[in-house]
């Protein structure tokens, strides 16, 4: 089953974990100095909130999965459809260890479907950079249609 994923960049990790924790009626199941991560079932969300996102957005989504397959076959969608797709296997990042393929929406949105296949003492630091994102996101305009093709 599939969980989607909230990553956003704070200022102040402490004060985001009380806001979110009050929020969510739940602490952090991983909490560092620069970074908590909630993994809840009701919503079913993997929420993180981390002072080390270097992304301009400062916010990205995604969908973690619990199988490689599951992996391949969003990735494997997204290119079908024309979708520009950057493949990060065996990374570390947020403190997990994980295969991911990144994606841009059109509006240049940084989209991330991973599988994480363990725990990191180190955060790490895999993030696409605003030009890689922007590629990508230049690249995934056409995709599922235009706007015009829908008139």
């Amino acid at each position: 089953m599939k969980r989607i994923h909230i990553g956003m960049q704070v200022e102040d990790v402490a004060a985001s974990v009380r806001f979110y924790s009050t929020l969510f009626g739940a602490g952090p199941t991983v909490q560092k100095d620069d970074y908590a991560k909630w993994m809840l079932d009701d919503p079913r969300v993997n929420f993180s909130v981390s002072t080390r996102c270097d992304m301009a957005s400062k916010i990205h989504l995604g969908i973690q999965v619990e199988e490689a397959a599951e992996l391949d076959e969003v990735a494997g969608r997204l290119k079908g459809a024309g979708v520009a797709v950057a493949e990060t296997p065996a990374v570390t990042c947020c403190y997990a260890k994980s295969d991911k393929a990144w994606v841009a929406d059109p509006d240049g949105l940084p989209w991330e479907t991973f599988l994480t296949h363990g725990a990191s003492v180190v955060y790490g630091e895999e993030t696409l950079t605003d030009q890689q994102i922007g590629s990508l996101a230049s690249s995934s305009k056409g995709c599922c249609g235009s706007s015009a093709e829908a008139d």
